[in-house]
């Protein structure tokens, strides 16, 4: 079983990056990967200029499995801090299992500059343990992100993950980190309604296309449907609720190969 276990994370290197979605980076909570001009939620090493935009110190806690399987499964942690001068964000990610997995540590600061665009930066700690020599490898590598407010109804996102292509060195191999770039765009139909689209560039790979819509039911109930691809079209569904402080995120994607990815989200906004 181990085996087919490590066959299996080998694969999703070479499909992930193919598809521009990383086992390096956790997936965000909105729906297709649609996050980076998603200036309502701030998801872990998404764009860090969404941290610009909180309002009140916020906690949050994400997990993600990966085609039914406990050993491919994503635990993110996330806590930023509001500012009038600037807004602070730490996050922590951790994927695999016991005989192979990958932690990501992040320190990231924006600022909103009047509501017209917000800028962030983001230094990322990427280390993975090998169970051949029972030792770690880790390299730093950073995030910069922006978000600009054309109009009161439509914004766009762009951010870049690892710009300078940092790699990790081991005594067998060296591993080159994806090296991601992002642009997104945000319009809102009515506050109820929201539509978002993204393209994202892997620098040794193809294109990957998502889009995304947003409809808020009722009062403490939201409903997002999408699709992303690049090799494959994949088909993303999800809901959000609302209750008190409390947000919660539950999405599934279904890969036409390998099967139902599900992810959910709880985030914690305290109120001054």
């Amino acid at each position: 079983m181990n085996k087919i276990v490590s066959l299996l994370v080998v694969y999703l290197f070479v499909s992930a990056v193919s598809s521009q979605i990383s086992t390096i980076t956790p997936s965000a909570s909105s729906i297709a990967q649609t996050s980076v001009a998603d200036k309502n939620n701030w998801s872990t090493f998404a764009n860090p200029a969404m941290l610009g935009y909180l309002e009140h110190p916020e906690f949050g806690f994400q997990f993600e499995n990966r085609y039914l399987l406990n050993e491919l499964s994503s635990k993110s942690a996330q806590i930023g801090f509001s500012s009038k001068l600037i807004c602070t964000g730490i996050s922590f990610s951790h994927f695999g299992y016991s005989q192979y997995h990958e932690m990501l540590a992040g320190v990231g600061f924006a600022r909103n500059f009047s509501n017209k665009f917000a800028m962030g930066v983001q230094a990322n700690y990427f280390t993975t343990y090998f169970s051949a020599s029972n030792s770690y490898r880790g390299t730093f590598f950073p995030q910069v992100g922006l978000l600009v407010q054309l109009s009161p109804t439509f914004n766009i996102g762009f951010n870049a993950s690892n710009p300078f292509q940092s790699t990790l060195k081991t005594e067998y191999v060296t591993k080159r980190l994806p090296s991601v770039f992002s642009l997104g765009t945000g319009y809102s139909f009515s506050p109820e309604f929201i539509w978002r689209t993204q393209i994202d560039k892997e620098v040794s790979s193809n294109y990957r296309f998502a889009t995304g819509f947003d409809y808020q039911m009722l009062e403490k109930i939201k409903v997002k449907v999408g699709t992303y691809g690049s090799d494959y079209l994949i088909p993303c569904l999800g809901m959000g609720l609302k209750t008190g402080s409390f947000l919660i995120d539950l999405n599934c994607e279904l890969h036409p190969l390998l099967g139902l990815n599900t992810f959910a989200a709880i985030h914690y906004r305290f109120r001054k």
